[in-house]
Protein backbone atom coordinates (compact mmCIF):
# COMPACT_ATOMS: atom_id res chain seq x y z
CA UNK A 1 0.00 0.00 0.00
CA UNK A 2 2.81 2.63 0.54
CA UNK A 3 1.25 4.33 3.59
CA UNK A 4 1.01 4.46 6.96
CA UNK A 5 -2.17 3.05 7.96
CA UNK A 6 -1.10 4.69 11.49
CA UNK A 7 -1.44 8.09 9.70
CA UNK A 8 -4.85 7.31 8.31
CA UNK A 9 -6.12 6.22 11.95
CA UNK A 10 -4.82 9.58 13.42
CA UNK A 11 -6.54 11.40 10.81
CA UNK A 12 -9.71 9.54 10.83
CA UNK A 13 -9.81 9.52 14.83
CA UNK A 14 -10.23 13.25 14.02
CA UNK A 15 -13.10 13.37 12.64
CA UNK A 16 -16.30 14.84 14.02
CA UNK A 17 -17.90 12.21 17.02
CA UNK A 18 -15.17 10.06 16.60
CA UNK A 19 -13.56 8.76 19.38
CA UNK A 20 -11.14 5.81 18.18
CA UNK A 21 -9.85 4.13 14.84
CA UNK A 22 -8.25 0.67 14.25
CA UNK A 23 -7.15 -0.57 10.93
CA UNK A 24 -5.97 -3.78 9.78
CA UNK A 25 -4.87 -4.95 6.70
CA UNK A 26 -4.33 -8.09 4.65
CA UNK A 27 -1.68 -8.63 1.31
CA UNK A 28 -0.39 -5.09 1.46
CA UNK A 29 -4.25 -3.93 1.24
CA UNK A 30 -6.90 -2.67 3.91
CA UNK A 31 -9.32 -5.01 5.30
CA UNK A 32 -11.34 -3.76 8.17
CA UNK A 33 -11.60 -0.26 9.66
CA UNK A 34 -12.87 -0.18 13.66
CA UNK A 35 -14.70 3.10 14.51
CA UNK A 36 -15.61 4.14 17.63
CA UNK A 37 -17.92 6.97 17.63
CA UNK A 38 -20.79 8.91 19.72
CA UNK A 39 -23.98 8.10 19.00
CA UNK A 40 -24.38 11.78 18.33
CA UNK A 41 -23.83 11.34 14.36
CA UNK A 42 -25.33 8.76 12.26
CA UNK A 43 -23.45 5.50 11.49
CA UNK A 44 -23.79 5.89 7.82
CA UNK A 45 -22.27 9.52 8.13
CA UNK A 46 -19.60 8.44 9.70
CA UNK A 47 -18.72 5.54 7.18
CA UNK A 48 -19.12 8.29 4.59
CA UNK A 49 -17.01 10.48 6.55
CA UNK A 50 -13.93 7.50 6.68
CA UNK A 51 -14.48 7.45 2.54
CA UNK A 52 -14.16 10.39 2.14
CA UNK A 53 -10.98 11.15 3.98
CA UNK A 54 -9.47 8.26 3.02
CA UNK A 55 -10.00 9.19 -0.61
CA UNK A 56 -8.91 12.96 -0.60
CA UNK A 57 -6.24 12.62 1.55
CA UNK A 58 -4.71 9.53 0.73
CA UNK A 59 -5.86 8.69 -3.02
CA UNK A 60 -7.25 5.32 -0.89
CA UNK A 61 -10.67 3.92 -1.60
CA UNK A 62 -12.50 2.17 1.27
CA UNK A 63 -15.54 -0.26 0.50
CA UNK A 64 -18.19 0.64 3.18
CA UNK A 65 -18.89 -2.97 3.96
CA UNK A 66 -15.18 -2.78 5.16
CA UNK A 67 -16.00 -0.38 7.54
CA UNK A 68 -17.94 -1.02 10.95
CA UNK A 69 -19.34 1.72 13.13
CA UNK A 70 -19.86 0.93 17.42
CA UNK A 71 -21.74 4.00 18.67
CA UNK A 72 -21.13 4.54 22.30
CA UNK A 73 -21.52 7.71 24.52
CA UNK A 74 -19.14 9.63 26.80
CA UNK A 75 -19.49 7.81 29.82
CA UNK A 76 -19.85 4.11 29.01
CA UNK A 77 -16.73 5.55 26.86
CA UNK A 78 -14.96 6.68 30.02
CA UNK A 79 -16.39 3.47 31.98
CA UNK A 80 -14.67 1.02 29.85
CA UNK A 81 -11.25 3.20 29.63
CA UNK A 82 -9.68 1.23 32.37
CA UNK A 83 -7.00 0.41 29.49
CA UNK A 84 -4.59 2.07 27.56
CA UNK A 85 -5.20 2.65 23.91
CA UNK A 86 -2.53 2.25 21.41
CA UNK A 87 -2.14 6.01 19.28
CA UNK A 88 0.63 4.57 17.20
CA UNK A 89 4.25 3.39 17.22
CA UNK A 90 6.41 5.61 15.11
CA UNK A 91 10.28 5.54 14.36
CA UNK A 92 12.70 8.28 13.71
CA UNK A 93 15.92 7.26 11.92
CA UNK A 94 19.13 9.49 12.69
CA UNK A 95 21.57 8.25 11.39
CA UNK A 96 23.26 4.88 12.56
CA UNK A 97 20.61 5.09 15.68
CA UNK A 98 17.29 5.14 15.42
CA UNK A 99 14.22 6.56 18.26
CA UNK A 100 11.18 4.86 18.96
CA UNK A 101 8.18 6.29 19.99
CA UNK A 102 5.07 4.76 21.77
CA UNK A 103 2.29 6.77 22.04
CA UNK A 104 -0.57 5.84 24.34
CA UNK A 105 -4.40 7.10 25.33
CA UNK A 106 -5.78 6.78 28.60
CA UNK A 107 -8.48 8.18 30.64
CA UNK A 108 -8.60 10.77 27.42
CA UNK A 109 -4.79 11.83 28.07
CA UNK A 110 -1.80 10.79 25.61
CA UNK A 111 1.01 9.11 27.10
CA UNK A 112 4.52 8.91 25.05
CA UNK A 113 7.40 7.05 25.30
CA UNK A 114 10.55 7.28 23.50
CA UNK A 115 13.41 4.67 23.32
CA UNK A 116 16.67 5.50 21.01
CA UNK A 117 19.36 2.73 20.18
CA UNK A 118 21.07 1.04 17.39
CA UNK A 119 19.29 0.95 13.52
CA UNK A 120 19.37 -2.53 13.58
CA UNK A 121 16.53 -4.99 12.90
CA UNK A 122 17.59 -7.01 15.90
CA UNK A 123 17.47 -4.24 18.34
CA UNK A 124 13.76 -3.03 17.11
CA UNK A 125 11.52 -5.27 19.27
CA UNK A 126 13.50 -3.81 22.12
CA UNK A 127 13.50 -0.38 21.58
CA UNK A 128 9.53 -0.52 20.80
CA UNK A 129 8.96 -2.16 24.63
CA UNK A 130 11.64 0.03 26.38
CA UNK A 131 9.06 3.00 24.72
CA UNK A 132 6.26 1.33 26.03
CA UNK A 133 7.26 0.89 29.23
CA UNK A 134 8.03 4.37 28.89
CA UNK A 135 4.89 5.88 28.14
CA UNK A 136 3.25 3.39 30.90
CA UNK A 137 6.03 4.82 33.68
CA UNK A 138 4.88 8.02 32.56
CA UNK A 139 0.82 7.29 33.28
CA UNK A 140 1.83 5.37 36.73
CA UNK A 141 3.93 8.32 38.02
CA UNK A 142 5.17 6.36 41.14
CA UNK A 143 6.34 3.31 39.98
CA UNK A 144 9.88 2.51 38.41
CA UNK A 145 9.77 0.09 35.56
CA UNK A 146 12.34 -1.65 33.24
CA UNK A 147 11.95 -4.26 30.44
CA UNK A 148 13.53 -7.50 31.68
CA UNK A 149 12.95 -9.02 28.17
CA UNK A 150 10.84 -9.37 24.98
CA UNK A 151 10.76 -11.75 21.57
CA UNK A 152 8.75 -13.91 19.61
CA UNK A 153 8.20 -17.65 19.89
CA UNK A 154 6.47 -19.87 17.64
CA UNK A 155 3.74 -21.01 18.62
CA UNK A 156 2.76 -23.96 16.01
CA UNK A 157 1.51 -21.77 12.74
CA UNK A 158 1.84 -18.50 15.16
CA UNK A 159 4.18 -16.05 16.50
CA UNK A 160 3.05 -15.00 20.05
CA UNK A 161 5.48 -12.21 21.84
CA UNK A 162 6.50 -11.85 25.10
CA UNK A 163 7.35 -9.23 27.72
CA UNK A 164 9.19 -9.54 30.88
CA UNK A 165 8.66 -6.29 32.39
CA UNK A 166 10.12 -5.57 35.84
CA UNK A 167 9.01 -3.14 38.61
CA UNK A 168 9.83 -1.43 41.88
CA UNK A 169 7.26 0.72 43.78
CA UNK A 170 5.45 0.76 47.07
CA UNK A 171 4.72 -2.82 46.93
CA UNK A 172 8.23 -3.82 46.45
CA UNK A 173 9.63 -5.52 43.58
CA UNK A 174 7.54 -7.58 41.10
CA UNK A 175 8.34 -9.53 37.78
CA UNK A 176 5.47 -9.37 35.25
CA UNK A 177 4.81 -11.38 31.89
CA UNK A 178 2.80 -10.39 29.07
CA UNK A 179 2.06 -12.16 25.69
CA UNK A 180 0.32 -10.75 22.51
CA UNK A 181 -0.55 -12.58 19.44
CA UNK A 182 1.50 -10.96 16.65
CA UNK A 183 -0.65 -11.11 13.08
CA UNK A 184 2.41 -9.94 11.17
CA UNK A 185 2.54 -6.62 12.88
CA UNK A 186 5.30 -7.22 15.46
CA UNK A 187 6.19 -3.71 16.46
CA UNK A 188 2.43 -3.53 17.63
CA UNK A 189 2.40 -7.00 19.04
CA UNK A 190 5.28 -6.07 21.30
CA UNK A 191 3.42 -2.79 22.66
CA UNK A 192 0.12 -5.31 23.33
CA UNK A 193 2.22 -7.82 25.53
CA UNK A 194 4.22 -5.10 27.52
CA UNK A 195 0.56 -3.63 28.09
CA UNK A 196 -0.62 -7.13 28.99
CA UNK A 197 1.95 -6.94 31.48
CA UNK A 198 1.10 -4.04 33.27
CA UNK A 199 -2.82 -3.54 32.68
CA UNK A 200 -3.35 -5.03 35.87
CA UNK A 201 -1.35 -2.69 37.32
CA UNK A 202 -2.64 0.03 35.23
CA UNK A 203 -6.00 -0.69 36.42
CA UNK A 204 -5.50 -1.36 40.05
CA UNK A 205 -6.82 1.40 42.43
Amino acid sequence: MGMNLHELEEAAARLPSVSAVRITERDGDIDEVHVLAAPDRATRQVVRDVQTLALARFGITIDRGAISVVSIGPDRIAAGDDRPAILGVHEIPEGPRTTVAVTLRWHAEEYVGTSTGPAAQSARLRLVGEATVRAVEDLLGDEALALDSIGGVSMGMRTVMIAVVVSTGDRGEEIAVGSALSDGEDSEAAVRAVLDALNRRISRP
